[in-house]
């Protein structure tokens, strides 16, 4: 495209007439992108458009990929977040450029921003912008990809729609993209592909060993039903039997609705209607499929919850005993948040004697930190998280010389690992094989699983407040800087535990915090969040 400033303006004014800004409302760009109320992001969305395309000119053409969902949130919210070329989360920086165009009052504004940010970054507007995108099952959806493709034709970026994909897969077709040409590519650029990796790396990780117990699984009638299900006949049934519940995806009222990854870790209970077999292995999913957390009754019909502690706890147990069975020396990481239970924080480092960095909550700060070990693991206590295996770390295992058929079995293991987790961010269905696959390599049930550390009773509450602003905290957001004492009387109240836990954090989309508190005992960890709780009520 050869056009002046001035024709650019024009154009993106003309566009940005279909898609008006509302009144009184004022957007911010976080972990999660843009999430809302989806009859309120048309505007938003068609500005992503043109962010995303002056994001790959930035980058010399590289494919950048915009997911449009709301993940765990209620059905009629939706959302929109950027992918940068690897695969991971849009570069911090630009968060403030996506926020600032969002917010633009007129299409004047908008436009007049738009070349502040092209000028103040010295992108050339005439260079190619390569974007990909897809969506969930959401009803607001297409529409908001007619908002989407608006954008992109206003500034003359060349884009492909994958229409409906998990947010992990479209995660895995951007960096497939961005890799073809190189040394190493991730992959083909293609749902059939990431099928195909998935599928070729478990059936060598099982390769001689039990084939897993069937598996329940709670697909919060969202995208990942269908999926999981196409996945599951990739691998194979002779490999691995899936039950996919919870998958009516034409019922979007139905996305969500007390199902789903976010449903059972914070209600730590069963999905409406599930009736699990004692003993048995049971998981679910999120509306985009990129949580996931496990779960089965014992004999006595109590529930267990396997949540993202347990994932990483196994995980690591896992590659720390392949290494030792290896020869390769390989550091690995831990990378948790303060939502961490403290037991699975003990169990390792005292047990696994595994390295854990502690983080801010938000995807983004795990990932980085996990970069800094050979093998980084970071799972979210929600169920969101995943591996990195630095290329260093790939290079030690591709070029080792095994010196016995046990440390030969052992690298192929660990390189099939690295193939079968989807390492641009978390998702749901690899961590799923993953975990799968673990449990078949120890021939391990559910309640042996639970077995390895037992997790201190613990409580998330949510409480309103006037200014989420005004809770600022330190030390990964484990202890409040403002509001001046109130550290001081958390601190208090925590002492009357055993094992008493307690940190209160602001949330990023609405004017509430989090009170979580953990204790020796239910009726204790439940008593402690109320005390805190009550604090906050009277500022």
């Amino acid at each position: 495209m050869d056009s002046t400033p001035q024709e650019r303006l024009s154009q993106i004014a003309k566009f940005s007439t279909l898609h008006p800004r509302p009144e009184g409302h004022k957007f911010a760009y976080g972990t999660a992108g843009f999430r809302l109320l989806g009859s309120l992001l048309d505007s938003v969305v068609f500005r992503v458009g043109l962010l995303a395309a002056l994001r790959s000119r930035k980058l010399d053409g590289e494919t950048i990929g915009v997911m449009i969902t709301a993940s765990h949130n209620p059905p009629d919210d939706n959302g929109v977040k950027l992918i940068d070329p690897q695969g991971e989360m849009l570069e911090a920086s630009w968060e403030t450029y996506a926020t600032k165009l969002a917010n633009a009052e007129t299409d004047d504004e908008l436009t007049k921003d738009y070349l502040a940010v092209a000028e103040a970054l010295k992108i050339n507007l005439d260079s190619p912008a390569n974007v990909v995108f897809a969506r969930d099952t959401r009803a607001s959806g297409p529409a908001l990809v007619a908002a989407l493709k608006d954008g992109l034709q206003a500034v003359a970026a060349d884009y492909t729609d994958y229409r409906i994909l998990t947010t992990p897969q479209l995660h895995y077709v951007v960096k497939c993209i961005n890799t073809a040409t190189t040394a190493t590519p991730y992959g083909k650029p293609t749902e059939e592909g990431y099928y195909e990796k998935l599928a070729t790396a478990f059936q060598i990780v099982t390769m001689g060993k039990p084939k897993p117990p069937v598996i329940t699984v709670d697909a919060a009638n969202g995208v990942g039903g269908p999926k999981l299900k196409e996945l599951a006949r990739y691998i194979g049934s002779d490999h691995i039997d899936i039950n996919v519940v919870k998958d009516e995806i034409d019922a979007v009222e139905k996305l969500n609705h007390q199902c789903g990854a976010d449903f059972v870790k914070t209600q730590q209970k069963l999905p409406l209607g599930l009736e699990p077999a004692s003993l048995e292995l049971y998981a679910s999913l999120d509306g985009d499929a990129d949580r996931i957390v496990f779960y089965y009754v014992d004999e006595a019909s109590k529930f267990h919850l396997l949540d993202g502690d347990k994932i990483a706890s196994l995980v690591a147990m896992f590659i720390r005993d392949l290494l030792a069975v290896s020869g390769v020396d390989l550091q690995v990481g831990i990378v948790q948040t303060a939502y961490a239970n403290g037991s699975s924080s003990k169990y390792l480092t005292d047990i696994l004697k595994v390295p854990v960095t502690v983080t801010p909550t938000g995807v983004k700060h795990l990932h980085h930190a996990a970069q800094l070990f050979d093998i980084g693991i970071y799972f979210e206590a929600n169920g969101h998280g995943t591996v990195l295996f630095s290329n260093s770390a790939m290079k030690s295992l591709e070029s080792f010389e095994a010196q016995n058929p046990g440390q030969q079995d052992a690298v192929t293991t660990l390189l099939s690992l690295a193939a079968l987790i989807n390492q641009t961010v978390g998702d749901a269905l690899s961590d799923l094989l993953l975990v799968t696959a673990i449990l078949s390599h120890k021939v391990w049930g559910p309640d042996e699983w639970n077995l390895a550390y037992t997790d201190l009773p613990n409580r998330l509450v949510r409480v309103v407040v006037k200014d989420r602003m005004a809770f600022k905290t330190e030390d990964a957001e484990r202890r409040l800087v403002e509001p001046k004492g109130l550290q001081a009387q958390i601190d208090a109240l925590v002492k009357k535990y055993k094992s008493g836990r307690s940190f209160v954090r602001a949330s990023g989309t609405e004017d509430a915090v989090r009170v979580y508190a953990e204790a020796a005992t239910r009726l204790e960890a439940d008593e402690l969040a109320v005390k805190v709780s009550d604090l906050l009520k009277v500022l």
